[in-house]
């Protein structure tokens, strides 16, 4: 079910969070658990693997992650700021020093402001800043931004696991 590319970098992701003593958790909503299903198609990812958020609706992202009713209101669900909030509210959630969030555009359809392709990422790490990135894939179709943002998400992660492995502070998960 997962192709080969996309395993791959899911196996690279596990190993580098591994070697860091990081366990990972994603919350998604353009994905619909896309990237938590890659990690947990790699035999033996169990041991960093820690859970996935699936919060596709705005009401899924206030109660399973906290995330506001003004911050969605004021800035809508496609945004660096719901997904800063998507990942420390996984964070809060989670036994895990590591995640992932998104909320995007997966297609068809946008706007002018929030085009088709248009995914927001937030990136958490216990005991560090949370970073967002807003990320424009275009307008590729739904199959290929929902790819293109999980290949972004496990990059992510595996970069970010790296770096704490490198910093000496991947705290305990």
């Amino acid at each position: 079910m997962i192709d080969a590319e996309t395993e791959a970098l899911a196996a690279e992701t596990l190993q580098a969070a591994r070697e860091a003593g990081l366990r990972i958790a994603t919350a998604e909503s353009c994905t619909g658990g896309l990237v938590m299903g890659a990690l947990t198609a790699v035999a033996g990812s169990s041991d960093v693997a820690e859970r996935g958020f699936v919060t596709y609706s705005n009401w899924a992202k206030m109660e399973a992650l906290g995330v506001p009713a003004d911050l969605i209101r004021d800035h809508g669900a496609v945004s660096e700021e719901v997904a800063q909030a998507m990942a420390e509210g996984a964070m809060k959630h989670a036994r895990a020093g590591l995640v992932v969030s998104l909320t995007g555009v997966a297609g068809p359809g946008g706007t002018a402001l929030k085009p088709e392709g248009m995914v927001c990422f937030g990136l958490a790490r216990r005991g560090a800043a949370t970073v967002t990135q807003d990320m424009r894939f275009g307008a590729l179709g739904r199959g290929e931004v929902r790819r293109a943002s999980v290949h972004h998400a496990l990059r992510l992660l595996r970069d970010a696991a790296r770096a704490a492995k490198a910093e000496g502070t991947a705290p305990d998960s």
